[in-house]
């Protein structure tokens, strides 16, 4: 069989960004200078610009023993924009930086740029510069996404109020779960390469850990039906460490309640196989990138019909405290014990 591999080297600096963005196309106005130039220009007619970056670490973030490059490139994209929506914002553009050691080819950066690509496509974003460098640690990869809100519009983590509803998109735990399958699996094959990975039946948590998605959809719904959240942020870290985060910085207590926790029936399955607690999964697991957010009853009616939404508290004075109420009737205290990068 050919080797058809391309070394970056021969490609320079210059002629690989070339080669990786070359047939980008421009999704939005806004965009008025994208790749090729010292800096790109953008324009948001009045409105205001969100900014966000991440950084994803070969083997702090992501294992290329189980995580194919084209999804790393989407999910790359997707950890950005969904900060964005969680400003209640929509993204524009995003910078794309990578750090690479010469064990990866062009044609394996193809792979990844693949990705990029279709969640720009998906989204409506604009891909409008980045860097490359050589890496000795591994696979390094920085991103920065833009967006646009308009004025004032922007929600941050900061304004919940007493007597809000807590609301969370989707459901939760099922990338942990994910996570935790392809860690035994690789775990497996490590010790007897021989043996395939027994991964039938789990698309669904597979899926949800190696291609997550955005909620560009419930921003979309807040438009729509006139609704701004009090306060917002995402789902990475783990619902428990999410809740504390808004309790923390708008200065309240809170009530979650178990019984309310919206857990797909395919991750409980999952979780029971593991012999794993599906809320503890859903409180502490991370990798979601759902949407948590407070509302005032006042709009608790204009939610109702939308199923991608759960309301699974409400906030409380600081005093009472940050409590979680199991379906038993037991109240605890929250703690956040979700995913630390730090602790690896």
């Amino acid at each position: 069989m050919e080797n058809n591999r391309t070394e970056v080297a021969t490609l320079g600096e210059f002629g690989l960004i070339q080669h990786l963005t070359k047939n980008f196309e421009i999704h939005n106005a806004s965009t008025v200078l994208g790749v090729g130039d010292d800096a790109a220009v953008i324009d948001h007619f009045g409105k205001q610009t969100v900014v966000t970056t991440d950084l994803l670490l070969e083997g702090i973030h992501f294992d290329l023993m189980y995580t194919p490059l084209k999804h790393l490139g989407y999910k790359s994209v997707i950890v950005n924009i969904s900060d964005i929506y969680a400003m209640n914002a929509h993204p524009t553009a995003i910078t794309v930086s990578i750090g690479i050691s010469n064990k990866v080819s062009v044609e394996a950066l193809d792979e990844f740029y693949e990705g990029v690509y279709a969640a720009c496509e998906k989204y409506g974003v604009d891909l409008i510069g980045g860097d490359t460098s050589s890496s000795n640690k591994g696979f390094v990869i920085s991103v920065t996404a833009l967006g646009e809100v308009s004025t004032d519009k922007f929600v941050k983590r900061s304004t919940a109020e007493v007597g809000d509803l807590i609301c969370v998109t989707g459901d939760l735990g099922a990338a942990f779960l994910g996570l935790t399958l392809m860690e035994r699996e690789k775990r497996i094959y490590l010790e007897n390469p021989a043996i395939k990975p027994d991964l039938e039946g789990q698309d669904y948590i597979v899926g949800r850990l190696l291609k997550p998605e955005a909620r560009k959809d419930i921003i979309e719904f807040f438009e729509a039906s006139e609704i701004t959240p009090t306060a917002m942020m995402d789902v990475s870290d783990g619902l428990s460490s999410e809740v504390l985060h808004l309790c923390n910085q708008s200065g309240l207590g809170c009530r979650i309640h178990e019984d309310k926790l919206p857990i797909d029936d395919k991750s409980r399955m999952a979780a029971f196989k593991f012999g794993l607690d599906p809320t503890v999964c859903a409180l502490n697991g991370g990798e979601d990138y759902e949407l948590i957010f407070t509302l005032k009853q006042a709009d608790y009616d204009k939610i109702t019909l939308n199923e991608q939404i759960s309301v699974v508290g409400y906030m409380v004075e600081a005093e009472e405290g940050r409590k979680f109420i199991s379906k038993g009737g037991n109240t605890f205290d929250i703690t956040a014990q979700g995913w630390n990068a730090f602790n690896k």
